[in-house]
């Protein structure tokens, strides 16, 4: 057990290392979405806009943040805590490697579907708390779209957990371990449970195609429209961070986590993958449009939920026959 002390130092720098992550990942996405749109992006600030990602940082940090009037102070000015601390919290079973991690739950993958939903409820709180419709209408898709999709997220995951008959994230990625042999990453054993995987992690963010929460056509900005500079940036913080976390989850459940051939370092392996999966939902991005809310739901309830069922059902079968 560390003392409170290692306990606050390994927060901290948690902290730190996710800032830098998520500035990292700002800048990277909006280089990418450049090139894919022949453009140039931020050039000006720094070598290429590296120090752009910063001084949008310090824009922020100097912003008036105004509180419109008829809103409910207390809810309005604790939502973007509410959303962006579960999401921060997540950080903490992510096994980088064997050796480094911030905790081992026994039940960590279960502590993580716990927490991200929490966060379902600082979104309603933002929206309802705006004293305004289209925050109201926003925040209202917004729990929509979570639980319609957190349901074949979970399935999708509980067809790993059969398989590696653990909900420890650090066992399920050492039953993944490998050399040369990347046949043994659950992403060749349950390929359906990762796509299911990764299209409902692109929901969980609220990103293209799946971004009606803040569908700026008919929603202004949607549940965030009131809010200005820090409390603004938490809740955009809260999309980069949940970017991050959710595709290390995915690099831990399907890719083998930070095993591979030992030609590189294990965290270079988990790095590597998990900004590889980042990068293909900017490519994601850059590519489709934005379907409509009942194409939303139905590709959730009437495609993905069955699909999750049905794989789940397929792969109690194969244990039981110990195909698996």
């Amino acid at each position: 057990m560390l003392s409170l002390g290692s306990q606050f130092l390994v927060a901290l720098g948690m902290l730190i290392g996710i800032l830098i992550i998520l500035l990292a990942s700002m800048w990277l996405e909006r280089k990418a979405l450049a090139h894919f749109q022949f453009r140039l992006g931020p050039m000006r600030t720094g070598y290429h806009g590296l120090l752009q990602p910063i001084a949008d940082a310090m824009k922020m940090v100097v912003k008036e943040m105004s509180v419109p009037e008829g809103v409910d102070v207390i809810l309005y000015k604790t939502a973007p805590f509410i959303v962006f601390i579960p999401a921060f919290m997540v950080m903490a079973v992510i096994p980088f490697t064997a050796t480094i991690k911030a905790a081992d739950l026994n039940m960590g993958i279960f502590y993580v579907m716990a927490v991200l939903s929490i966060s379902t409820i600082g979104y309603m709180m933002a929206g309802w708390s705006s004293h305004n419709k289209y925050s109201l209408l926003g925040c209202m898709r917004s729990i929509g779209q979570f639980v319609s999709y957190e349901l074949p997220m979970g399935l999708s995951v509980l067809a790993v957990v059969m398989m590696a008959g653990t909900l420890n994230l650090n066992s399920i990625a050492q039953a993944q371990s490998c050399n040369w042999n990347i046949f043994r990453w659950y992403i060749f054993k349950q390929p359906l449970a990762f796509i299911i995987f990764f299209i409902a992690l692109n929901a969980e963010i609220c990103r293209v195609p799946f971004d009606l929460p803040e569908a700026e056509s008919e929603l202004v900005a949607g549940f965030h429209v009131e809010y200005s500079g820090m409390r603004f940036a938490l809740l955009l913080m809260a999309e980069y961070v949940g970017l991050f976390t959710l595709t290390s989850i995915c690099t831990t459940l399907f890719l083998g986590g930070w095993y591979g051939p030992p030609v590189l370092p294990g965290l270079v392996w988990f790095f590597l993958k998990t900004f590889s999966l980042i990068f293909i939902l900017f490519w994601t991005r850059a590519t489709l449009p934005r379907v409509r809310a009942d194409q939303l739901m139905s590709l959730g309830w009437k495609v993905l939920m069955p699909a999750a069922l049905i794989n789940v059902v397929i792969t109690g079968l194969l244990i039981m026959l110990k195909v698996y």
